[in-house]
């Protein structure tokens, strides 16, 4: 069954990579959560999408540039809705803590591109390992390098590239990084791709799919999962037509 992962948590519906977003893509049925992951200055890993705070809370500059307790005064809520004024930045280990005690699985991106993070690959594996998730834990990155690090230091943890480019058989290219999967942008995943990609083992997962007709697409196409805004309607939509 295709499974559905809540991409940033439920972000159509709360506000991106907070708690409440995780635990609501919970409630919803989701098999999953995507999230990203940086550092602060100090070293501490943090749950953000952007290279800087400005978009997703009421402070300006670059996550690199704030300590832990410095950027844990943000409101990371009140951007999205009055109703989520106040909500601080979750820490990875917040985030594990918390999930280790649900079956969810986590998909967690690198972003270690436009800013490099020394040691980041280390401190997210070190952080898995304490709270026993390797076995349900997937890195990805669009910073390949990264993820051949991580293949390299820890090959028991499973990683995934992210694209978003119209490449040419990429199980190919995932497989000699010793990557285990395909985390596409949704306009590239072509019927061929998609068939050459299941024909070869490797599993595939688009994003950001909020869409019914795209998710009963790449169901009925065998993806192994989706990334989705929207989980509780992904699930719904998924459910029906397994028995419709």
């Amino acid at each position: 069954m295709m499974k559905i992962l809540a991409h940033r948590g439920s972000s159509g519906t709360h506000p991106e990579n907070t708690m409440p977003a995780f635990e609501e893509a919970y409630r919803a049925g989701a098999d999953g959560i995507e999230l990203d992951v940086q550092m602060t200055k100090d070293g501490a890993l943090v749950i953000v999408h952007d290279a800087k705070v400005d978009r997703t809370s009421n402070g300006t500059g670059w996550v690199k540039d704030f300590t832990l307790d410095e950027i844990k005064e943000l409101d990371f809520g009140g951007w999205f809705s009055e109703e989520f004024s106040g909500l601080r930045i979750p820490t990875l280990e917040e985030v594990l803590d918390w999930i280790s005690g649900t079956s969810l699985e986590l998909n967690i991106e690198l972003k270690n591109g436009a800013v490099r993070h020394a040691g980041l690959e280390d401190g997210v594996v070190r952080l898995v390992r304490q709270y026993r998730m390797e076995e349900r834990v997937i890195l990805s990155s669009f910073n390949h390098y990264s993820l051949v690090d991580v293949h390299r230091n820890y090959s028991d943890v499973e990683t995934a590239i992210l694209f978003m480019e119209g490449l040419y058989e990429p199980w190919h290219y995932a497989r000699s990084i010793g990557a285990n999967g395909l985390h596409c942008y949704l306009p590239v995943a072509v019927p061929e791709f998609l068939q050459g990609a299941q024909q070869n083992g490797m599993p595939v997962r688009p994003f950001t799919v909020n869409k019914a007709a795209h998710i009963r697409r790449f169901k009925d196409a065998g993806c192994a999962g989706i990334f989705t805004d929207f989980p509780e309607r992904a699930v719904k939509i998924r459910d029906e037509s397994s028995v419709g």
